[in-house]
């Protein structure tokens, strides 16, 4: 009998590691840089232009040039005004003019603001 309990050991278990568990929060985003770029883009979220035309008087002209800019923040701009709001708003108004109103999209030279 003794010799049964010297029978064969068994190997340990091969070592698993277990896959690292993804944290229940995502860290926020890294804050976004507020530049005249991020103003005219079309890309940028409308909570963001939103933000830039309360918050950064400043850029306010760059937002009257996105092609994103809705009705309702081209109204509110034109209220609230700020540096070159104005001047923005006729220029495009004119060339909403000279390229006829039926477009969605009016075409704002850069260079004008």
């Amino acid at each position: 009998r003794h010799g049964k309990r010297h029978e064969r050991r068994r190997a340990p278990p091969k070592y698993q590691p277990h896959a690292r568990q993804r944290a229940l929060v995502e860290p926020p985003a890294p804050p976004i840089e507020l530049t005249p770029l991020v103003a005219c883009s079309a890309d940028t979220a409308q909570d963001v232009l939103w933000h830039i035309a309360e918050y950064a008087p400043r850029l306010r002209k760059w937002l009257v040039a996105n092609p994103s800019a809705t009705p309702a923040m081209l109204e509110y701009l034109a209220q609230v005004g700020g540096p070159g709001v104005p001047e923005a708003l006729r220029i495009l108004l004119k060339s909403l003019e000279m390229n006829g109103s039926g477009s969605d999209q009016p075409f704002i030279a850069s260079t004008a603001l």
